[in-house]
């Protein structure tokens, strides 16, 4: 298969505290690789993949996956503008992980504006829940899913579960987003691009017209 060969391309950021595992996610759905031991990022580190999200629709996924550290945010935050996705990862055996999720959505949502940025909140290491170490509880992470109106996964680098759903989710989302208007291709904004501008724009309009079932339905319940 061709891997220059896609219709859309999206940039998605990896968000979250130092050590939550947001390499490690990275590596296993890129690579389906985990190592015991990986070097924290150092800045910014970068990846890529293909996703076909419906037949003969494949998108280039670019992956910005960012330091936590204070001392490197100001580096990571220019990255925030041109992302048109976020996985806001904490480690579910990490408390203060868990409680700094808040402040990395809030940060990005200030600096992305007028562009539309869709997250999902991933929480790593489930695969800890059997071990007895897991300090924030399903109920606690769903609650603040919730509030920031966004979908949760729960997530193991280790043994590959959940993994996949967390990253395919959130491409799926943006990918209907575009569709529908909700995701809007910009001028000088590079956290979508079209290869065929004008399919999307056939594709579009023929999501909004009205089926001829949906016609005959309203003409019989009037």
């Amino acid at each position: 298969m061709d891997l220059t060969l896609w219709q859309y391309q999206f940039r998605f950021i990896m968000l979250g505290d130092s050590t939550v595992g947001k390499s490690s996610l990275l590596k296993r759905y890129t690579e389906d690789l985990f190592l015991e031991s990986i070097n924290q990022t150092v800045g910014v580190d970068f990846y890529v993949h293909f996703l076909e999200v419906e037949p003969g629709v494949r998108v280039k996924l670019q992956f910005w996956d960012t330091a936590g550290q204070e001392r490197f945010r100001s580096v990571t935050r220019s990255y925030y503008r041109n992302s048109v996705g976020g996985l806001l990862v904490f480690d579910m055996t990490n408390q203060d992980s868990f409680d700094h999720i808040k402040e990395w959505h809030a940060e990005v949502c200030d600096r992305v504006q007028p562009h539309t940025v869709l997250f999902v909140l991933v929480g790593q290491k489930s695969d800890q829940d059997a071990e007895g170490e897991r300090v924030v509880s399903r109920e606690e992470a769903e609650k603040l899913a919730r509030e920031l109106g966004v979908p949760y996964v729960e997530a193991s680098a280790r043994t590959g579960e959940g993994v996949r759903d967390a990253f395919e989710l959130l491409t799926r989302w943006v990918y209907q987003g575009l569709l529908s208007g909700e995701v809007e291709l910009q001028e000088g904004w590079d956290g979508v691009k079209c290869a065929a501008p004008y399919a999307l724009q056939l594709q579009r309009a023929n999501l909004a017209q009205p089926s001829t079932a949906s016609k005959n339905n309203k003409k019989c319940c009037a």
